[in-house]
């Protein structure tokens, strides 16, 4: 009830009348909900995405054969705390205060307090929620020092572990949640249960390790960075084996810290993939999604449960490129870049969504669509009415699951953000990065000279997938067309129809520089 108070109130026959993105009736029995988010996992990983593949992702390749398979799919960012946000609000990252990079492990909470989640929406229509993985959302610890800047604290500044976070999962729609609030390789390494830390850390653990690197932090006494994976996929198989025995709906938020840094795959996965550590690890992740699958299975709810499984941005260089390229192996697949990239390889990435008492199996499509898209999609399912102050750039993908008529493309267009905060936008089968570089880990970077390239680049990614020739200068129209879409997309807050909105923090920040230009006529 309040979230309802605080959100939204149902007005579905006035909403329909006004807007185009939702486009077919809601469900009459709301399925359950598995979202299961890998981490830095490329599109090339999965051999179901990746004919050339060298790990055979059969549990993986097997969900995609159960229901739809989108090769066209993106994240709303190129790295995981905007994306995690984009998943929970439907709102593009960078209309929150993050402007680029992540947060840190005791960064406070990103989403706004009054902000709509698709948990809480979900709760408000009969779901139990619950979150179990790796949260990289922040929340705000009861620091023992003056934390009024978060960014200026120490690296291990002084929390009362004893007490309860405030602004975590719990008070974001999460019925149940259990996890930890940053990446695995960021401390404090504490799990926290319906917010609640579950250990006061006494002691401090550390990896230099080139792929099993952690930084030094506080350790809980039941935090084993090697077993965080089987311990929490034992969590959400305990909570599937539990909401399974009763008549309620329920949605699983299963974030996954892999494979990430630190690449630690459990002894009985090491050599499967006959090519390195993180090839190793990603056939845990494998072997994850199975167990998730057979507890649905085993408790006679997989018919009725619908999986989502993405993962959060491209494969982190830490995976050793060079030497997954001795094996023939690629994880952006043909793509350019990869995690932290505004090209392709930190976006795209391997996107399924299974659901066998409604969805077609076995088909794949085309279609772009973008993490954003959930919140809608979750909408729809429940028959509720988003807000015109949530979800401000989320489409539904019913129509497409469903297989309906709809107008094509599903969306407009589609924005792309790299980890320095660089945009692109993607309209058809062109793309423009606005900006001459990477905007993130792989060349040109930022640290080298860019004033010789172009200030912008151009794809048309039917042609030339990989992005390997600018075609800027040859289409001055299609730059001018795209740079005023994005404009319009910035300044309105929001890409789906609907009345315009507030970004937070300042109208104009620094990696907006070319809407100046833009301004000015140049």
């Amino acid at each position: 009830m309040q979230q309802l108070l605080k959100h939204y109130t149902y007005c579905w026959l006035v909403f329909m009348a006004i807007s185009p993105v939702l486009t077919a009736q809601p469900t009459s029995n709301p399925p359950n909900i598995v979202y299961i988010l890998a981490d830095d996992l490329g599109y090339g990983d999965v051999s179901a995405f990746n004919e050339n593949s060298k790990l055979q992702t059969e549990h993986i390749d097997r969900l995609a054969r159960q229901g739809v398979r989108f090769t066209d799919a993106h994240t709303s960012s190129a790295v995981c705390t905007p994306t995690r946000y984009s998943i929970l609000t439907g709102r593009y990252n960078w209309r929150s205060r993050l402007k680029s990079s992540v947060l840190s492990g005791y960064s406070q909470a990103l989403i706004e307090p009054e902000r709509l989640t698709v948990a809480e929406l979900l709760q408000d229509n009969g779901y139990h929620t619950a979150f179990v993985g790796k949260w990289h959302l922040g929340w705000d610890w009861p620091f023992k020092e003056d934390a009024d800047n978060i960014d200026n604290l120490s690296s291990n500044p002084e929390v009362d572990f004893s007490k309860p976070v405030q602004h975590g999962p719990a008070d974001q729609g999460f019925t149940y949640s259990y996890g930890f609030s940053g990446s695995l390789d960021m401390p404090p390494y504490v799990y926290v249960e319906n917010n609640q830390p579950t250990s006061i850390p006494q002691d401090s653990t550390v990896s230099t390790d080139t792929k099993g690197f952690w930084r030094k932090g506080l350790t809980g006494s039941d935090f084993n960075h090697t077993l965080v994976l089987p311990h929490l996929t034992d969590k959400a198989v305990q909570y599937i084996n539990r909401q399974a025995q009763g008549d309620q709906p329920f949605f699983l938020y299963f974030a996954l810290p892999a494979p990430h840094t630190p690449i630690l795959p459990t002894t009985e996965f090491l050599g499967k993939s006959n090519t390195n550590f993180y090839g190793d690890f990603v056939l845990q992740v494998d072997d994850v999604v199975r167990q998730i699958v057979e507890a649905l299975e085993k408790n006679g709810v997989r018919e009725k449960t619908m999986i989502i499984f993405t993962s959060d941005n491209g494969c982190s260089p830490r995976a050793d490129f060079d030497e997954l390229a001795q094996v023939g192996h690629d994880p952006s697949y043909v793509y350019r870049g990869h995690k932290a990239d505004i090209y392709e390889g930190g976006h795209r990435v391997p996107f399924i969504v299974s659901w066998p008492a409604r969805i077609k199996a076995a088909f794949s499509t085309d279609e772009v669509i973008c993490t954003t898209d959930f919140m809608a999609t979750a909408a729809q399912l429940t028959g509720a009415t988003l807000p015109d102050d949530a979800a401000e750039d989320s489409y539904s993908l019913m129509p497409v699951l469903m297989q309906e008529q709809y107008q094509q493309p599903l969306r407009e267009a589609t924005v792309h953000h790299s980890i320095e905060g660089r945009f692109a936008i993607r309209q058809g089968n062109w793309k423009l990065i606005l900006w001459p570089g990477s905007g993130g880990w792989s060349a040109p970077r930022s640290s080298e000279n860019l004033e010789e390239l172009p200030s912008m680049q151009l794809y048309d990614l039917a042609q030339d997938p990989a992005e390997e020739k600018n075609l800027v200068n040859e289409h001055p129209e299609k730059v001018k067309q795209l740079t005023d879409l994005l404009s319009r997309y910035v300044s309105e807050g929001r890409s789906t129809p609907g009345s315009s909105q507030k970004n937070d923090g300042p109208d104009r920040w620094a990696q907006l520089n070319w809407m100046e230009q833009t301004d000015s006529g140049k």
